[in-house]
């Protein structure tokens, strides 16, 4: 396992030092960015508890309304951070999603280190309820709140939306309670109304379906679960977006790098034909020369995320 860490944290490294000022690289974005914004509010507690792990950072757009549709932007680290939402897309996501009109929440959530799945899931909606909890404080208008991230986040956001209205299921040996105890809004809807994933891992039991740099000698997802794929296969099923989907779900939009070595774009063409097949509306773009994060921002696919939910929003 410290070999799988020490090869994440450079790879975090690196990718930090390519970010572009304005936020070009997803995730781990370290430059600060100053967005254009009515109003902020950081470090909430959605949980109703002390801990860092459950704080989100909320901005409204600089137009005033009485009320704003609202994303959550879920921050990707490979289930390894649990402090990572100052850094999560800011300049490119979040900002597209302010300059169109939308509330932005972004939520640290516990990491594989601090707590094994389904607890990352537990978290993220536990913010999905916050928002509805909490609606008329910070101007959230309820009636429309979409999952977003990458990488990780890209999962949760996914995760999220397959899992909308589900509270718990049986996947072969393992029973999984996907909506947890988190927080002081526990009888509100977790569900979503639409989901973004930006280079999400969807299907852990085929995380070699394409080239991919080599974690070592336990995978994040093995971190995260505990276990290794060969001796627990339910437990990756269990984590698998794809595993839950059906034709209730809500409308979901794919972005995934072609040449993605972290994430092999395999997996956002997976979740792709798995929507259409079940008859959920979807949309893809798989970016030729994009990474994993890198080459995937510009102004194009960021247009085609905001038109995506203003159409499932009737705008």
């Amino acid at each position: 396992m410290k070999k799988t860490i020490i090869s994440l944290i450079a790879l975090c490294c690196t990718l930090s030092i390519a970010a572009q000022p304005a936020g070009g690289f997803g995730g781990f974005q370290m430059p600060q960015v100053k967005l254009d914004t009515s109003k902020e509010w950081k470090d909430v507690n959605y949980a109703g508890d002390n801990d860092p792990f459950h704080t989100c950072d909320i901005y409204l757009p600089k137009q005033k309304k009485k009320s704003y549709p609202v994303v959550i932007h879920i921050y990707g680290s490979a289930w390894f951070s649990n402090s990572s939402k100052g850094m999560a897309d800011l300049g490119t996501i979040v900002n597209a999603l302010l300059d169109a009109g939308y509330a932005v929440v972004c939520p640290n959530h516990r990491s594989s280190m601090d707590a094994k799945w389904p607890a990352q899931i537990h978290d993220i909606k536990a913010v999905v309820r916050f928002v509805r909890g909490k609606a008329k404080k910070y101007k959230f208008d309820t009636s429309f709140i979409a999952t977003s991230g990458f990488s990780s986040g890209g999962h949760l956001a996914s995760i999220t939306a397959t899992t909308s209205g589900t509270r718990q299921a049986t996947v072969g040996t393992v029973d999984i309670d996907l909506e947890g105890t988190v927080g002081k809004y526990t009888k509100k809807s977790s569900a979503v109304n639409a989901a973004c994933d930006w280079s999400g891992p969807i299907d852990l039991t085929a995380m070699d379906c394409g080239d991919h740099m080599q974690m070592g000698d336990n995978s994040p997802e093995d971190v995260l679960l505990g276990s290794k794929l060969s001796e627990e296969p339910d437990k990756y099923l269990s984590l698998s977006a794809n595993t839950y989907i059906d034709k209730n779900d809500p409308p979901v939009i794919i972005f995934h790098g072609e040449k993605d070595n972290v994430v092999p774009c395999c997996q956002g063409k997976k979740f792709f034909e798995a929507l259409k097949a079940a008859g959920v509306k979807t949309e893809a773009t798989f970016v030729p020369e994009g990474g994993h994060g890198m080459g995937m921002y510009d102004e194009a696919n960021l247009k085609k995320m905001v038109n995506f939910l203003n159409e499932v929003r009737g705008k």
